[in-house]
């Protein structure tokens, strides 16, 4: 029997575990590091398969490695479990209808990323005793990646230090792997404190915090000019002083989210925006300070790895979608989608190196900063569906998403399968990882006394 026929198999055989994890966690639509429903449900799964697990790490509760094995190689999959707010959405309905008002949902398809993941780790493993080989099967229980980076903290703690690779996916609506990096992130507070006075009785005694903020963003906007095209600086108010015009406003708080394509290029730009913020302070003779959040690196694709994987997909593929998905996903089509007729994506893309990064941050770029990475993408949902919507949401228990879970899951216990089977590739994998990193000790995009928001 071809591998990836037995490696289908061995996911097939517990299908029904893998799809009733993802409906849960669907279900529970607990957002980041308040998912206890959801890493309940998977840290229960990865019991009942023997793997041993610690929760708790880097001091984030829904935090947790699964371990299963012995020996060389040591290989970490990668699982996602958060939802988004206002994204509920009941299961396969067309029309905009939240399950609760307000409520959470998956519109980005974790319930389905962190099952997949749980799908390959369990395959692996059960191929590693069938087998009597030996190796190291690790589950990650990464909470938090919307909001609040659990994998950035989780690799700040050296939870990653002992792997030979990592490999993740995330849904989408095609199938391909993840030749291109993300931007790195940094994300934090610029705080103004001043004096209050009335604004038309002793306007003179005032110094306004809100005029200091305002003025950072104006000097924030004259940057733009002078920064890499690539970077994304983008702002919003948490605190503007206050209802009340006639007064002064003694504080104001901005939260930044600065972004470029490396971590390095992050820094800087943080360093010239933090220096307009001191400027501004001075001009209105208030006060600054600056808080770090949290920060996510770049995303480094190891490309040894990703070709595997991008081989592992075409073995394990196309996804078997039925008339039945076909007639549903049409129903969530787009109007304006430019699909040239199609509704659903089966195919595999082939492998191709892109070089530009997607516009977005993940904190599995943090990772990748860690041991050699690779990702996959499959397609869960119709083509157009965007990202972050209640679309999304509304095709994360269908069984077009299923068979997406089930191809990724597949792909990447494959993926394993084949580094187990040559050596080599770990250690060309580890060669271009040094090259890629310096060979420099990985440092996080927040201080050491920046802890994770619970």
């Amino acid at each position: 029997m071809l591998k990836a026929d037995r490696i289908s198999a061995l996911v097939e055989e517990k299908r029904e575990l893998f799809l009733s994890v993802s409906n849960n966690v669907w279900k529970f639509a607990e957002i980041g590091m308040r998912e206890f429903k959801s890493a309940g449900v998977i840290v229960d799964a990865l019991e009942s398969e023997g793997f041993e697990v610690i929760s708790g790490l880097a001091g984030i509760p829904t935090a947790f490695c699964g371990t299963y094995g012995s020996g060389k190689p040591v290989i970490g999959f990668l699982g996602e479990f958060d939802a988004l707010p206002n994204l509920s959405q009941e299961a396969g309905l067309v029309e905009q209808k939240p399950v609760e008002p307000g409520g959470n949902g998956h519109g980005c398809g974790h319930n389905l990323l962190g099952a997949a993941s749980l799908a390959a780790a369990v395959a692996f493993k059960d191929y590693l005793k069938e087998n009597n080989l030996p190796g190291t099967v690790k589950y990650f229980g990464c909470p938090g990646e919307e909001f609040g980076c659990g994998k950035a903290f989780m690799a700040r703690d050296g939870v990653f230090d002992d792997l030979d690779c990592a490999l993740s996916w995330h849904p989408g609506d095609t199938n391909r792997t993840w030749t291109f990096s993300s931007l790195a992130n940094i994300s934090v507070y610029f705080s103004f404190s001043g004096k209050t006075a009335h604004a038309a009785a002793a306007p003179h005694l005032g110094r306004s915090a809100l005029d200091a903020a305002e003025l950072m963003n104006i000097g924030v906007n004259f940057l733009r000019e002078h920064i890499i095209p690539e970077a994304r600086v983008h702002y919003a108010f948490h605190d503007a002083g206050g209802q009340a015009p006639n007064v002064v406003q003694d504080r104001a708080k901005l939260h930044y989210y600065i972004r470029a394509p490396k971590q390095e290029q992050a820094r800087e730009i943080f360093e010239r925006i933090s220096k307009i913020a001191q400027g501004a302070a001075l001009m209105t003779e208030t006060e600054c300070t600056i808080k770090f959040k949290d920060g996510l690196s770049d995303y480094i694709p190891n490309q040894i790895l990703t070709k595997v994987m991008n081989d592992a997909m075409h073995e394990i593929g196309p996804i078997p979608f039925d008339n039945a998905d076909y007639a549903l996903a049409k129903r969530f089509l787009p109007p304006d989608s430019a699909a040239e007729g199609k509704v659903l994506n089966s195919d595999i893309m082939p492998y191709q190196i892109l070089g530009d990064p997607i516009p977005g941050s993940t904190d599995v770029g943090d990772v990748s900063y860690n041991t050699p990475t690779a990702q996959l993408m499959a397609a869960t949902c119709c083509v157009g569906t965007g990202a972050h919507t209640w679309q999304m949401t509304a095709q994360g228990c269908t069984s077009a998403a299923h068979k997406g879970l089930l191809f990724a899951g597949k792909s990447m216990a494959l993926t394993a399968v084949k580094l187990l089977d040559d050596p080599g590739i770990l250690t060309s994998a580890h060669e271009e990882f040094v090259s890629a990193t310096g060979g420099k000790k990985y440092k996080p995009l927040f201080p050491d006394d920046i802890m994770p928001t619970l």
